[in-house]
């Protein structure tokens, strides 16, 4: 069965959870830890590129996280280049939360760039990315923070959720991608969407096409343990269309194989050993005859888009920093989780009955 939804509030100013016990928020400002355990210090960091539909909310869910050991101190959003709304959206909470900095960057140059100014002002020992389009549940950052009380830690992720719903190929084929990856994370941590890491890192090349990777390379290297927090929950729309589908997962695979070349560290995911292990251990991916041609037709498409990759790879084409963005992943994450799509989807693959957790107000 699903849960009741309530639709989530995106107003700017929401007294109702102002003070409550337990809450980010205490008369407008972040509260501080619980006493009596560690109070680890964060810098959260929202890198964004024409993000009006979803930008209010995700900094709304930032700020109403359920907090126990530790305290956000900053929420520096990047504005790179953007053409509409969102500089001004984020300008508004700003004037009325003194945690939120904005940061404008003239022209875009792409997300590796936008990670290093926010690297370069952050002021906190653990840093916290969170992608632009994505809504976390309430208590993610605290599912990934807790584990910095560990000093053997470097770096953690959470759990990527896709709202795409499962009625099409392509919204079976992204909740499929996204579970798989869980699946695989769980043993041999992949991060992605949400990450936490020590500031250790001085910047990540300009160029690089998948910074979390990028950037978990790195923490390893310096001898940290990686950590994926499956309980750290955030929720994204997957692509909507062949084309868009097929270009991120083109860029995607090309800019593993770069990392692994570069940087002799491979992600979980390139090896499809694991991967084909996890589908066949996915029973409700061929439960029918639908959902086994879609599972087929998911496979073909993602051995398409990496054959296409490492073609970019030996013909020495290095994607550039800045990349063409999918539309079709930039639709309203808050409104498709009212509307159950979420609930659709974690129901195609075994995860019926979750609870949901996304910060909501009444009507």
């Amino acid at each position: 069965m699903t849960a009741e939804r309530t639709p989530i509030s995106v107003h700017l100013e929401d007294p109702a959870l102002a003070g409550q016990p337990g809450s980010g928020v205490h008369d407008g400002h972040l509260d501080k830890a619980v006493p009596g355990r560690s109070d680890l210090e964060c810098s959260v960091g929202v890198m964004a590129y024409n993000e009006e539909a979803n930008i209010a909310q995700v900094l709304r869910s930032i700020l109403r996280q359920k907090l126990t050991a530790k305290r956000i101190v900053e929420i520096i959003v990047v504005a790179s280049g953007c053409e509409d709304r969102t500089a001004s959206i984020v300008a508004e909470i700003a004037s009325q939360e003194p945690c939120v900095r904005l940061i404008v960057q003239p022209r875009r140059e792409g997300k590796a760039s936008a990670i290093n100014l926010f690297i370069n002002a952050a002021k906190c020992p653990v840093l916290v990315l969170v992608s632009a389009d994505v809504i976390a549940e309430n208590d993610a950052f605290d599912a990934l923070l807790r584990h910095f009380d560990d000093p053997a830690v470097g770096m953690t992720g959470g759990h990527a959720t896709p709202v795409n719903g499962n009625a099409t190929f392509l919204g079976h084929a992204v909740c499929l991608q996204w579970h798989l990856h869980d699946q695989i994370a769980r043993k041999a941590p992949k991060l992605g969407e949400i990450v936490a890491f020590r500031n250790v890192i001085p910047s990540i090349p300009p160029d690089t096409t998948v910074d979390e990777l990028f950037i978990q390379a790195l923490v390893s290297q310096l001898g940290y343990r990686v950590v994926y927090e499956p309980q750290a929950v955030v929720y994204n729309f997957g692509p909507a269309t062949m084309h868009d589908f097929l270009s991120q997962r083109r860029r995607i695979h090309a800019g593993h194989l770069r990392v692994r070349a570069e940087q002799a560290y491979s992600a979980s995911t390139l090896s499809a050993w694991r991967a084909g292990r996890a589908l066949l251990a996915s029973n409700a991916s061929f439960r029918s005859l639908r959902t086994t041609w879609w599972s087929i037709g998911t496979v073909v498409l993602e051995a398409t888009a990496r054959a296409l990759g490492r073609y970019d790879i030996i013909r020495g084409h290095r994607p550039p920093g800045v990349w063409e963005i999918a539309d079709s992943t930039k639709r309203n994450v808050a409104e498709a989780i009212n509307n159950g799509a979420h609930d659709d989807s974690r129901d195609d693959l075994g995860f019926a009955g979750a609870e949901r957790k996304v910060a909501q107000t009444p009507h």
